[in-house]
């Protein structure tokens, strides 16, 4: 269980809420990971009892029937389902989509959709990247052309989380591939439109749970109202939410490490080798002290960061910054804490397993550690 004791952002109340998050990931999560890693999806049902119990959306305001909250619930949300070991992506929903329209729908697509993403009724996903375009969103080649009152959207997305399950996609497109990054806007596709296909569930190193599909868009007629905000503002409103994507990274990154930490230590203390428990010797002791001081550390900046984005003033730079941190932490503390269960670290039967596949993705999705790098070194 993570302790809280030392955190400087909760207050009683979060920690109320704290407790109601772990009693329904206990009851509703949990007992269902292996199937869903069998399954490589988390099924609807799980949503509409995420929604139910007021765990999607949190910040979407009461008037769309959310709970009006701060992004520290959001920050509770996804602690414990790090901690927990899950990849359900309702972190992508209610950390990332959903601020999109918060921030930037109209009146009629807020009434639309924010119900709906806030019951677990519509699932939704953000489709940015393509075969030819990761972290550089400039070189997205998926169009949107006006024709009349409607755009029509060519063009193909891959690696797209909730992409199996999306009733709703926001999709990056070139609305005017003559004006570079001041062409890109957003553009709503549901799931149902004629020349929208959904490609294979791709098969993952890890996070088997959370479908990730390629997505195809041909000829595929959307209304103007569709478009997420103005016209060849998208680019910037990426960037404007870039900052809380790669805080939630950084957040799931932190409360995994711990989870690997923590496991370390049962099994170290529990099995024997030599007359005398594995955490006996003195290697294993050191090696857990070293990322003992290194998740102190990584506790507290977490919390300063979050305190940083509540007063709206955490600096991309900023956020890049948490993300390279905080993933780069997770993957050591992962790997060496699956070195410490020996042979055991490399069989599925015990959680280290799944941590250390799942936590590999987070140094690269959100903007690889070397993009991270990069932004970090444009600030100084």
């Amino acid at each position: 269980m993570l302790s809280t004791d030392t955190r400087t952002v909760f207050d009683e109340d979060l920690n109320l809420f704290r407790d109601q998050v772990r009693k329904f990931y206990a009851r509703a999560l949990i007992p269902n990971l292996d199937r869903w890693e069998e399954e490589g999806v988390v099924d609807r049902g799980f949503w509409l009892a995420a929604g139910e119990a007021g765990l999607l959306c949190p910040q979407v305001p009461e008037a769309y029937g959310g709970l009006g909250a701060d992004y520290r619930y959001n920050t509770v949300i996804g602690e414990e389902l790090s901690y927990a070991g899950s990849s359900a992506g309702i972190t992508l929903q209610s950390d990332i989509v959903v601020d999109y329209i918060i921030n930037y729908g109209s009146e009629e697509q807020k009434q639309r959709w924010l119900p709906g993403m806030v019951s677990g009724q519509v699932i939704t996903a953000i489709a940015m990247t393509e075969p030819g375009a990761g972290s550089d969103l400039q070189g997205v080649r998926t169009t949107a052309v006006r024709d009349g009152n409607h755009y029509v959207v060519n063009g193909s997305k891959t690696y797209i989380t909730n992409g199996q399950s999306a009733d709703l996609i926001v999709v990056v497109a070139k609305t005017d591939p003559t004006q570079g990054s001041k062409g890109i806007s957003l553009i709503l596709v549901e799931g149902d439109r004629s020349g929208f296909k959904r490609g294979r569930n791709l098969d993952k190193i890890g996070q088997n749970s959370a479908d990730t599909s390629e997505l195809f868009f041909e000829d595929v007629r959307v209304p103007i109202t569709n478009c997420l905000g103005e016209e060849g503002k998208g680019f910037s409103y990426l960037m404007n939410q870039l900052p809380q994507e790669r805080l939630q990274i950084a957040i799931a990154g932190q409360a995994g490490a711990q989870r690997a930490f923590d496991e370390a230590v049962k099994f170290t203390k529990e099995r024997k080798a030599f007359r005398q428990t594995v955490f006996d010797f003195q290697n294993t002791r050191f090696t857990l002290a070293d990322l003992k001081a290194k998740l102190q550390a990584g506790w507290a900046h977490l919390d300063w960061c979050i305190a940083r984005h509540l007063q709206k003033k955490l600096t991309a730079a900023e956020a890049s910054a948490a993300k390279l941190f905080h993933t780069e932490l997770q993957w050591e503390v992962c790997d060496a804490s699956l070195q410490l269960h020996g042979g055991a670290g490399y069989m599925n039967d015990y959680p280290i397993a799944r941590l250390w596949r799942d936590a590999r993705v987070q140094r690269i999705y959100g903007g690889t550690s070397e993009i991270m790098k990069e932004v970090v070194a444009r600030s100084i």
